[in-house]
């Protein structure tokens, strides 16, 4: 069985592609906090919500010296349309490769609904510390009120 990070390991630092085309990593956050949360999809109705708490709670994360940054599989330009129909706040970055940051922390992962078998995104989200570590872990994640706990954790750190 292969071993995923958890607390109080390292981040991986994968390269993940942002809406402008460039790439970010979890070192280009260093010495500040950071919240990435994963999530399965664009403009579906839990992962729209959970996108929108989070972006109504941007300033507070600021405040607390916390980044944040969504993940999912969506190509830049579905990112693009996503944050223009929703005015998100919080940054989007696609993890699109094989071999990316949801694989290496094995939240990308084998699903069933309705009796389809299908690889999708596990709703989970990670508090890194400033220096790069994973500092809680929020496994399968219920949209509602998790963003204000995971801003209260984050001031807490």
């Amino acid at each position: 069985m292969t071993s995923f990070p958890g607390v109080g390991d390292a981040m991986p630092n994968i390269a993940l592609e942002t809406t402008d085309g460039g790439q970010v990593r979890v070192s280009d956050f260093k010495g500040r906090k950071l919240v990435l949360f994963f999530y399965p999809k664009d403009s579906t109705p839990g992962c729209t919500t959970e996108n929108i708490d989070f972006s109504a709670l941007a300033g507070a994360f600021e405040a607390a010296n916390t980044a944040l940054l969504g993940i999912s599989k969506d190509s830049a330009k579905k990112h693009l349309n996503f944050i223009a129909k929703n005015d998100l706040k919080a940054p989007l970055a696609t993890d699109a490769e094989e071999g990316g940051l949801s694989d290496a922390l094995g939240i990308w992962t084998e699903k069933q609904n309705y009796g389809r078998t299908y690889m999708g995104m596990v709703r989970t989200t990670y508090l890194v510390d400033a220096e790069g570590k994973i500092a809680q872990v929020w496994n399968k994640v219920k949209v509602k009120d998790h963003a204000a706990q995971v801003l209260e954790a984050a001031k807490a750190l």
